[in-house]
C-alpha cells in the first residue's frame, strides 16, 4: 500500500470525521458543564462512573478501571479524583478486605451536582448530534451513535 492508496485515504478521512464529531460534542458539552455547573466534561464523567458503583461482588472500582471508563491515565485520574475531594464531591476510603486498596465514593453533594448536572449534558449531546446530523460527512456517525441501545 502507498500513501495514496484509495483504502488509506478513506481510512484517514473516516478517522478524520470521527474526531471531528468527537470534539464537536465535547466541547458543546463542556461548556454548557462549566457554565450551568463548574464542572468539566471529565469531572462529570468520573462522578457519573463512580456514581454506578454498588456495593458487593464487583461493585467498586479500582482505579486502573476507573482510569480505563473516563480514558484518563491514572496519575491523571488521581488529580481528578483529588480535585473533586477537595470540593467535597468524593470521598476516599481504605477498602475493608484489602487494606492496600483504595476505593471513591461519590458523597451525597457529588450525586446532588450530578443528578443536577446530568440533563445538562444530555441536552448539550442532543443538540451536538443534531447539528452533526446536518454535515453530510458527519451524518453517518450520528446515525451509529444514535442506533447504540444500551438496553438491548
Amino acid at each position: 500500500m502507498t500513501a495514496t492508496d484509495p483504502a488509506l485515504t478513506a481510512l484517514a478521512q473516516g478517522w478524520c470525521a470521527l474526531s471531528l464529531l468527537h470534539g464537536r460534542i465535547e466541547a458543546r458539552i463542556e461548556r454548557a458543564l462549566q457554565s450551568g455547573h463548574g464542572l468539566s466534561v471529565r469531572e462529570y464523567s468520573l462522578l457519573d462512573v463512580l456514581s454506578r458503583q454498588h456495593d458487593g461482588e464487583g461493585g467498586h472500582l479500582q482505579m486502573k478501571q476507573v482510569a480505563d471508563a473516563v480514558v484518563l491515565s491514572q496519575s491523571a485520574t488521581t488529580r481528578l479524583v483529588t480535585r473533586l475531594e477537595d470540593r467535597g464531591l468524593l470521598a476516599r476510603y481504605l477498602c475493608p478486605t484489602d487494606r492496600r486498596g483504595i476505593y471513591t465514593d461519590v458523597s451525597e453533594a457529588g450525586l446532588l451536582l450530578l443528578a443536577e448536572a446530568r440533563p445538562t449534558n444530555d441536552a448539550a449531546l442532543r443538540e451536538a448530534l443534531n447539528e452533526a446530523a446536518r454535515n453530510p460527512e458527519l451524518a453517518p456517525l450520528v446515525r451509529v451513535v444514535e442506533s447504540r441501545n444500551v438496553s438491548a
